[in-house]
């Protein structure tokens, strides 16, 4: 199929369509062998609420985007190359049915589908492409990934010192590294990230103490080898930013970066997707 459309009038017009329908703000989406192979709406987790987004698969990149008049104009365009893609089915739940998760190394995000059936199809397509593009591109399935941002309404306290309670006076924050939603005693650090930022994103505390130490590791083992491991000059920061997994943010969620503690009995590494359990247990 893939095969068969990919130079053909009918496939032109329909991603011209697409881009039109981005207008100036999205990126040009026509490029030789690409196709566009579906299109639909489904529902993103974002960090306030769960919102309606368009999604286009292609069969080298998947692009979403708000949803401003349906069929005639969206904005927002994300693209996300299908080569860094893993999927990963979740649970179902009273609050939420036929989700899954589109992870990658830079974003990671929740979705879910009208159906089972539509969730499966999703499923099924995207990861045929995903494999089509290993096997064409030769590189090997991606296995870093970033931490979804849980949402606001998963908590009502600080998911890190379980004792700051949120309010509107109070508000939330999400680390960069782990996705907890924190308060801002707990998240007043900040570490290069390079996945996600040039810039040092915020952290809460637990995650700060765990990526400088593996800094401090990686410095004393560099002085024992002689110097070895990472480019001459390369700070010994963007290394261990490099090689941690990083929570990846929201749409809406950019006003936190621009913003210039203690932990307490919380796990720090909450499965909180997989669990199978209701947003109410992480806070009762």
């Amino acid at each position: 199929m893939v095969d068969y459309l990919a130079n053909t009038e009918i496939n032109s017009q329909r991603i011209a369509a697409v881009e039109s329908c981005f207008g100036a703000s999205g990126q040009p989406l026509a490029l030789p062998g690409r196709v566009l192979l579906g299109e639909g709406v489904l529902t993103k987790e974002c960090r306030k609420k769960a919102k309606p987004r368009i999604f286009f698969l292609f069969n080298d990149i998947l692009v979403y985007g708000s949803i401003v008049l349906s069929k005639r104009k969206y904005r927002g365009q994300h693209i996300i190359p299908l080569e860094e893609v893993t999927l990963e089915p979740l649970p179902e739940t009273l609050q939420a049915k036929n989700r899954w998760m589109i992870k990658t190394a830079k974003k990671s995000f929740v979705v879910s589908a009208a159906s089972t059936t539509e969730r499966q199809e999703w499923i099924s397509h995207i990861e045929e492409c995903v494999r089509r593009q290993l096997l064409a591109t030769g590189r090997p399935p991606s296995t870093e990934h970033a931490a979804p941002w849980i949402p606001d309404k998963a908590t009502d306290i600080c998911m890190r010192c379980t004792q700051t309670r949120f309010s509107a006076l109070t508000r939330r924050h999400h680390c960069r590294k782990c996705g907890f939603v924190v308060c801002a005693e707990c998240s007043r650090e900040r570490f290069l990230l390079p996945r996600l930022s040039p810039k040092p994103l915020r952290v809460c505390s637990l995650c700060y103490r765990e990526l400088a130490a593996q800094k401090r590791r990686e410095e004393e083992e560099e002085e024992e080898g002689g110097g070895g491991g990472g480019a001459p000059g390369q700070p010994r920061a963007y290394l261990a930013g490099a090689e941690c997994g990083a929570s990846s943010g929201d749409d809406e969620d950019s006003d936190e970066d621009k913003e210039g503690g203690g932990d307490g009995d919380w796990p720090s590494r909450v499965e909180f997707y997989a669990s199978g359990v209701s947003w109410s247990a992480f806070h009762g």
